[in-house]
């Protein structure tokens, strides 16, 4: 362990958050954990967690047992400060860094000479150097980055997490780690704290450019994913299996489809490459245009549920849109995880259970549905799903890939499990 820091901070203790604190605080540094949700620092005070993450709760039970981790709303002097908060966008798709400042000016008073600050939340280019500019008109004693450059007294960086859900805790280890100083000194002690951990490499450059690279990861990923799902429209109106032309595809030993699904989900790719668009609206038109097929990919399942419940209606005409029982399977943005942010699944089950159909919602993964559902909407468990009349698979979840979907009659599958 590197012994300048002894002591830090993680301020947002979500999905990336705590997973980082735990981490640092098994290999043998203090962690003071900061959030505003006084339920999840409760949990975390007793060695629980609040989010699902496979190992996480064994992981966090260990460290605050050995007090090496410990939770609170407000954060304290330490070595190193991490702020893994989140960055939402308003309507038009508007950058949101209310959540960066607040936890910027939050920090701001325990701030002392030789201290490193670092951001994790993805954020637009720029968000870095603005984090720092609220850090300095909070403490115009000290100086930062934009003021004395490689002298100045507190560090600052961007280093953001590139982690896959279900399996963060293996790959916030074992992958590279993009270290962006806003000054070499700055890259080279953030460099130093995630080597307390990282096994892979510690790869350093400026500020802006790990920005770019977190946003890039992401759009790469959303521009295949558009792809996929738009050649499963096509698929669908030319009567073919999507699924089995794309595996023939990919023999081809040049090509690598991505599979098809509902929609995009998640924090990172749905909603990533909006930050390129914003700053550079002109120049990002292929990065647009996905980002537009993906969001129009849940009202095309709609249609499809639609076509489904007028043939099954025709069928039976002794009832009405009153009386069908739709079963939505799965509602997290993707498979074996609760994480529920824009999740095409969640969106898709809110739209038809406002339309007056009876939703039964298969998520193995909850205990409670988000309270954003209308009451229309009820939990059950895979086993009581064959009531249903019409069945729209939205997740392949590991139950749902070894339960038998011969014996449903009306099954509508966009992660191709039928």
């Amino acid at each position: 362990m590197n012994n300048q820091f002894k002591h830090i901070c993680v301020i947002g203790l979500g999905y990336i958050g705590l997973p980082t604190a735990a981490t640092f605080a098994a290999h043998g540094v203090k962690v003071t954990g900061v959030d505003v949700n006084q339920h999840a620092v409760d949990m975390i005070n007793q060695g629980k967690v609040h989010i699902v993450e496979p190992d996480l709760d064994a992981l966090v039970k260990d460290v605050v047992e050995k007090g090496m981790l410990s939770a609170q709303t407000a954060p304290v002097e330490a070595d190193a400060y991490i702020v893994a908060v989140p960055t939402p966008f308003k309507d038009n798709y508007e950058l949101d860094l209310k959540y960066i400042e607040a936890a910027s000016k939050a920090l701001a008073p325990f701030l002392k000479k030789g201290n490193l600050v670092i951001l994790e939340s993805t954020s637009p280019v720029g968000a870095t150097e603005q984090m720092s500019a609220w850090l300095s008109e909070a403490r115009e004693d000290l100086t930062f980055p934009q003021q004395a450059g490689e002298e100045s007294d507190i560090r600052i960086a961007h280093c953001p997490e590139r982690v896959l859900p279900g399996k963060v805790l293996v790959e916030l280890i074992s992958n590279d780690r993009i270290i962006g100083g806003m000054t070499q000194p700055c890259s080279t002690a953030a460099s130093d704290l995630y080597k307390t951990f990282v096994e892979g490499g510690c790869i350093e450059t400026n500020a802006r450019t790990a920005e770019m690279c977190k946003l890039t990861e992401n759009s790469f990923r959303d521009v295949n994913i558009a792809f996929a799902n738009e050649l499963s429209i096509i698929c669908d109106k030319l009567d073919i299996n999507v699924w089995e032309l794309i595996a023939l595809a990919n023999r081809h030993p040049r090509v690598n489809i991505l599979q098809p699904g509902p929609g995009v989900g998640g924090h990172c790719i749905a909603v990533d490459p909006w930050f390129i668009v914003s700053k550079t609206p002109e120049q990002a038109r292929l990065i647009r245009t996905a980002r537009e097929v993906n969001d129009a990919k849940p009202e095309w399942v709609i249609d499809q549920v639609k076509i489904k419940i007028a043939e099954f209606l025709q069928a039976n005409p002794e009832k009405t849109i009153k009386d069908v029982k739709v079963a939505c399977y799965g509602l997290a943005f993707k498979p074996d995880i609760d994480d529920l942010r824009e999740s095409p699944a969640l969106e898709i089950t809110k739209k038809l259970a406002e339309q007056g159909l009876n939703i039964l919602a298969v998520e193995p993964n909850i205990e409670v549905l988000p309270s954003n559902l209308p009451e229309n909407v009820k939990l059950i468990n895979l086993s009581e799903s064959q009531v249903a009349d019409i069945h729209l698979v939205l997740v392949d979840h590991r139950e749902f890939k070894d339960f038998n979907w011969n014996i449903l009659l009306n099954v509508i599958d966009t992660k191709g499990l039928y």
